[in-house]
């Protein structure tokens, strides 16, 4: 509906002395344009002309506004404005009168009225949230794929790469994926890693009794999942001017936490409702085409001409092959043996020597996956080191509490998930409170107090009694439930610090890369914490029931075998406590780590 706005800033600055010549004897200002200065009419070639400016900002939501000198399209506030930063001069003509053309960025996309703005945005983040539930999704399904693949529970190894390939993909696409919608395009890239997303999701599904059908379909999932953030990022960093831009990527990353959170029970309640953990990922084919639709509809293209960023392609393939070494070295499909498999030595070294050349390769590259130059480089890796302990103790927990649940306290399916909500509940409740506490006592502190708390919830949890279920605090406080609440409750607190701390540290034309670098350290701390307590855990497993033989219970009376099978059962829990405990306390030992990391932040609030 057409309405009245107050005069724009376009307006104002088309009627300033250097855009338009100012009549000096009274004539009528309509013939005004045809009396521009050619000095001035050159000047003005690289914007655009007014009358296509009014027309433009009369489609805009009312409190959108176009910055004069950037023809970026911004919302307005009362009295607050930054000083417009200069610009590249456009072609003149046709092109460069084209409302359409107006705030192209690196990967072209225009920035047109809020509305359209917030949908493009939206979309980004409903891809987000698809990949990041998925990244979590077989936690809660995990016993019934060892069913459906006739693997024992007790040999949990043979699926850990259904976990890890997942992140070891997503970790490795997230960089190198992420700078090519700096070259193609947003949109492109977006469609393109939601038809690989499908294409694993597909195979994921399809795989049959195949454990590396399943875990390479994982891995697909991953690397097309991975690229999904960071380009939504930089989407918002295009879209959305600098001093805008905090609010629109903290809710870009709130969609990556909320997958932590639901795809556990998302998990359970799509193969519940469908009858198969399989139907889980038939069911991201038909989101995917949604998806695909909305982001062809909602981004725009690449504009011709627009500049194309390099990609640091060496630095990406080095940081995914060295993570790879180190999944393949953590890898041990025969843990009775060793913690590490034969080749595990060997692996881990080449794994150290890439890390080398990573480093190497980003100290002298010109183009890097996290250029650091303008960057304080303590608070930078104190924030990645927390953010990995973090990522370490929350695969962790979503792991290994549901496998507690299932075969120590005797709950199944969606009852076993539904012991872990008391943390998956605590976890957003602690991120809030965390944001809140960081603007009046700053990153350091409470960073560093939730990851100590942390590390009390896990010692806690370790100290599990085999009556865990009927135990209490203060006579009223259930002691599963409390420890899980303190452990979740901690992990929480860091995120709003962790975020805001690297911020501070970086430019803010880092921002967006950044931000994504918090997430890469926290899913490396998830890839490698899972891996290694996972092959040390099942190793002390196999180790501390060597000797346990199966009781030959056959012609003796009933309550002989009774009696046999009840040792044998007590002997068998015991030994998982065992493993569960030694699991929790190297558990709460990253947190400690994490702490450490998390007391070199700067100890200051954050300026309001």
């Amino acid at each position: 509906m057409p309405h009245t706005d107050p005069p724009t800033e376009a307006a104002e600055a088309d009627a300033a002395p250097g855009n338009r010549a100012v009549p000096t004897d009274g004539a009528d200002r309509t013939g005004s344009a045809d009396q521009t200065a050619p000095t001035d009419r050159a000047a003005s070639t690289d914007r655009v002309d007014s009358s296509d400016r009014a027309a433009f900002t009369d489609r805009l939501d009312p409190t959108d506004r176009l910055d004069p000198t950037t023809d970026r399209v911004d919302r307005a506030t009362s009295g607050n404005r930054a000083d417009p930063a200069p610009t590249s001069s456009a072609p003149s003509g046709p092109t460069a009168a084209a409302p359409a053309s107006l705030a192209h960025d690196g990967g072209g996309a225009a920035a047109g009225s809020g509305a359209r703005r917030r949908l493009a945005i939206g979309v980004g983040g409903a891809t987000v949230l698809l990949a990041a539930l998925d990244a979590y999704v077989v936690v809660g399904v995990l016993t019934d794929i060892l069913d459906a693949l006739h693997i024992a529970t007790n040999r949990l190894e043979r699926v850990t790469p259904v976990v890890t390939g997942f992140l070891l993909g997503y970790i490795a696409g997230m960089p190198l994926l992420g700078s090519l919608s700096d070259r193609l395009g947003r949109r492109a890239v977006l469609i393109g890693c939601l038809v690989g997303f499908a294409g694993g999701s597909a195979l994921t599904a399809a795989s049959g009794d195949s454990v590396w059908l399943l875990s390479t379909g994982r891995a697909v999932q991953g690397l097309a999942g991975g690229a999904l953030l960071p380009v939504t990022l930089a989407l918002a960093s295009d879209l959305w001017a600098e001093r805008r831009r905090a609010t629109v990527l903290g809710a870009v990353g709130a969609a990556q936490e909320l997958g932590s959170v639901l795809g556990p029970l998302y998990g359970v309640g799509i193969a519940a409702l469908l009858g198969s953990w399989r139907g889980i990922f038939w069911l991201n084919l038909p989101l995917v085409a949604i998806a695909i639709v909305l982001v062809w509809v909602a981004l725009p293209g690449r504009t011709p001409g627009a500049p194309r960023q390099k990609t640091d392609v060496v630095g990406g393939l080095l940081l995914a092959a060295t993570l790879g070494a180190a999944v393949v070295a953590l890898y041990n499909p025969d843990p009775e043996r060793a913690v590490l498999p034969p080749w595990g030595g060997w692996t881990l070294a080449g794994a150290g020597v890439g890390a080398l050349l990573f480093v190497g390769w980003e100290m002298r590259a010109r183009t890097r996956l996290v250029d650091l130059r303008g960057a304080l480089r303590r608070p930078f890796f104190a924030a990645l080191g927390a953010s990995f302990c973090a990522g370490a103790a929350l695969m962790v927990t979503l792991v290994d509490v549901e496998l507690v649940a299932q075969t120590l306290l005797g709950r199944q399916g969606v009852q076993a998930t539904l012991v872990l909500t008391r943390f998956l509940i605590a976890l957003p409740v602690g991120a809030v409170l965390g944001g809140w506490l960081v603007s009046r006592l700053g990153e350091r502190l409470v960073a560093t107090a939730g990851l100590v708390a942390a590390a009390g919830g896990y010692a806690l949890i370790a100290a599990w009694p085999a009556d865990v279920l009927e135990r209490h605090y203060l006579g009223f406080l259930p002691r599963l439930d409390t420890d899980l609440v303190i452990a979740g409750f901690g992990l929480g607190l860091v995120i709003g610090p962790l975020s805001a701390a690297i911020l501070r540290a970086t430019p803010s034309a880092q921002h967006g890369v950044a931000s994504s670098a918090v997430v890469v350290a926290r899913m490396m701390g998830m890839l490698i914490g899972v891996a290694a307590l996972t092959a040390w855990g099942l190793h002390r497993f196999h180790e501390l029931t060597a000797k346990l033989n199966f009781p030959l219970v056959f012609g003796k009376p009933a309550d002989e075998q009774k009696r046999l099978m009840d040792a044998y059962k007590a002997a068998l829990q015991a030994a998982l406590r065992t493993e569960y405990r030694e699991i929790f306390i190297a558990t709460a030992a990253i947190c400690l780590l994490g702490a450490a990391c998390a007391l070199l932040l700067q100890n200051r609030p954050r300026p309001d």
